[in-house]
């Protein structure tokens, strides 16, 4: 019988992870990058002998596949995926790939803000009640090297929009949805229903068993439930696939209940009580005992990169909320600071509207500084607020211009709303050169 074959687009580690995973259960694997594949990876695809390429792809070795695995990162209109959708060649994702190869409980999270910080919260407090857990998805290691490897009992996985919309069959035990919130539309043709419609997918499949957790509070999401009585979404995008129905059991959660619980937790702002709510219901719902979920939420360290306390200098206080890569994210950041805030703002812009934020701009900020290659929406966004703006374009420049701007007592707020790609490398390298700029910082003489 002829192997079937798996294509896998981006040769990074849900790439990398896939590709091993796969030539373990007989496929004829073949990784295709249009960038540089990283040498740890090569090194792994070598040791294996799976075949792959970088700086381009081969068109002949590609279309050829039974199945492709796309990273999450590559767009549907990038020329070669057009292709593969033209030649209607099915395109899953990672998660849905490798939870083929697991009967493991899968809870999974997401949302347009906070998924991070629950994922990890959930995976602290199941590592806590010494289960047998794996964290995947956006965060930790590739869920198909994970299942191949070092198996687990639970997987506490972080899906973001781009990893549901190839997700067909993947059901989650756990499903929580954290919020809605303009995000990534450049991706959804600038339709705010395309990119709803990918959120609610995660409770694609659900059975009446597993539970479906969100904010009710939420302008989206209990109405979307209600819709997905009557009729089913379509497709969110070309390379997707029409949504499945699911029937959890619906364990919503709104901001008053983290006081009448007796909740604490270790993290600041009213955005992390939800966080902390979402992460205390996923426990329960996997019968974690209720001691040891309290003493988890009190215990949790805190995600690298959101809301992290970075130094004080000269008694201006520096927060690195590098991971606030939209709007909203930005604004209860804002909400979470007591003090007059120098806000950095910038990056590769994805639609926003930054309107939403000029009430607590006007009303919390000190000064703006712009932190990007191009800081002309910014500028046409908030000059007009009246407040002293510097416009940067590295973080050498940004950290200098903040330590002139800030005054004692108050907060250097690193809350972009935008991508990091125009600067950065990323997220993390954004957040890390941050630290570096402020940790070199001198005393004002």
């Amino acid at each position: 019988m002829e192997k079937k074959r798996l294509v896998i687009l981006g040769g990074g580690e849900s790439g990398a992870g896939t590709a091993l995973l796969a030539q373990a259960k007989g496929y004829d694997v073949f990784v295709s990058d249009f960038g540089n594949i990283k040498e740890q990876y090569k090194d792994m695809l070598r040791l294996h002998s799976i075949a792959f390429e970088d700086g381009g792809h081969s068109e002949a070795l590609v279309l050829n596949a039974d199945e492709v695995m796309k990273s999450p990162g590559i767009p549907d209109d990038a020329p070669i995926v057009a292709k593969i959708i033209a030649k209607r060649i099915p395109i899953v994702s990672e998660i849905e790939f490798a939870a083929r190869f697991t009967n493991a409980k899968m809870v999974c999270i997401t949302g347009s803000n906070g998924k991070t910080t629950t994922t990890s919260l959930v995976f602290h407090i199941l590592q806590q009640a010494k289960l047998n857990v794996g964290l995947a998805g956006n965060i930790g290691r590739s869920l198909a090297l994970q299942i191949l490897e070092d198996p687990k009992d639970y997987y506490v996985i972080e899906l973001s929009s781009f990893q549901l919309d190839n997700m067909y069959s993947f059901r989650a035990d756990i499903a929580v949805l954290m919020n809605i919130t303009p995000d990534h539309l450049d991706r959804y043709n600038f339709e705010m229903q395309r990119y709803v419609d990918s959120k609610m997918r995660i409770m694609q499949n659900q059975r009446p068993e597993d539970y479906f957790i969100y904010w009710a509070q939420d302008e989206h999401i209990p109405a979307e439930i209600k819709k997905r009585r009557h009729h089913i979404a379509p497709a969110t995008t070309p390379s997707s696939q029409p949504e499945r129905e699911g029937h959890p059991t619906l364990v919503p959660f709104c901001d008053k209940d983290f006081e009448q619980l007796g909740l604490s937790f270790s993290q600041i702002g009213v955005h992390n009580k939800r966080n902390a709510l979402a992460a205390y219901l996923a426990a329960k719902s996997l019968g974690v005992d209720e001691q040891i979920i309290r003493q988890s939420l009190v215990t949790f360290p805190g995600v690298e990169h959101r809301l992290e306390r970075v130094a004080v200098k000269d008694g201006v206080t520096y927060i690195n909320d590098s991971k606030a890569t939209n709007v909203d994210a930005c604004y209860v950041a804002m909400q979470a600071v007591d003090a007059p805030v120098v806000l950095i703002v910038g990056g590769k812009d994805k639609g926003n509207d930054y309107t939403v934020l000029h009430d607590i701009v006007s009303r919390k900020c000190r000064a703006l500084v712009y932190l990007g290659a191009d800081n002309g929406k910014l500028h046409q966004a908030f000059d007009s607020l009246g407040l002293p703006v510097a416009d940067t374009h590295s973080m050498a420049e940004c950290v200098k211009a903040c330590h002139a701007l800030a005054k004692e007592g108050d907060t250097v707020l690193l809350s972009p709303c935008c991508a990091s790609f125009d600067l950065f490398h990323n997220m993390e390298d954004r957040g890390e050169q941050f630290k570096q700029r402020v940790a070199e910082l001198t005393p004002r003489t």
